[in-house]
This record gives C-alpha cells, sequence and structure tokens, in this order.
C-alpha cells in the first residue's frame, strides 16, 4: 500500500529543466508575472499581460500588452491550455527567447471528463 502512495505522488518527469524533477534544475529568481496563455507549443507557451504605462505629456495613462515566453515543463504540459492564468518566474536564459519557466497554474479552464 506504502509503495503506490509513493508512486502516485511521483511523477515521472523527464524534462532535464523541469524546476522540480530535473537534473539541471531551473533555479527560479527575480521577477514573477501572471498572465493568460495565448499560444501553447512543445516545450513553450506564450503568456499576455495588460500594464499601465504614464504619459507624462497629457498626464493620463495607457494600456499596454505584453507578450512573454516561458518554458513548459513536460510534468505540467497536461494542466496548461489555452485561456489558462498561469504564473512564471524569471531563471536563467535557456534560449534567445525564453527567459522564464512555469511555475504554477493559477486559474484552469474546466477540464472534460
Amino acid at each position: 500500500m506504502e509503495e503506490k502512495k509513493k508512486m502516485e505522488n511521483s511523477i515521472e518527469c523527464k524534462d532535464r529543466f523541469c524546476p522540480v524533477h530535473g537534473d539541471k534544475k531551473l533555479k527560479m529568481r527575480g521577477r514573477t508575472f501572471q498572465g493568460k496563455v495565448i499560444k501553447k507549443l512543445a516545450g513553450r507557451v506564450t503568456i499576455q499581460f495588460d500594464r499601465m504605462l504614464k504619459l507624462p505629456k497629457y498626464e493620463r495613462y495607457e494600456k499596454r500588452r505584453t507578450k512573454i515566453h516561458a518554458r513548459l515543463p513536460d510534468c505540467m504540459s497536461g494542466d496548461v491550455s489555452v485561456g489558462d492564468l498561469i504564473e512564471i518566474a524569471e531563471t536563467r536564459p535557456i534560449s534567445k527567447m525564453i527567459h522564464f519557466v512555469v511555475s504554477k497554474v493559477i486559474k484552469g479552464k474546466g477540464k472534460k471528463g
């Protein structure tokens, strides 16, 4: 019985850059962002979030959007889909565009089944 519980708790993750299970664990440091997933590809996601920018000339604020690419670990790929609200954390540069990794899913869409 105890062996079954241990096997259920440990997820088989073969992603080298997984911040939890990988052999080259990514250290999450620096800034964190929350955003909506607008694109999901193999091994990465693109999130988008709004920010307010002050325009001193007109003494007003304008809304701008920012897109960031983040590494999606294999163990989280089933939990994340387009439209979900996720949190990403800064890490060392993984590739030319990817400097963030998915840390957790905040609000996911309801799954069928």
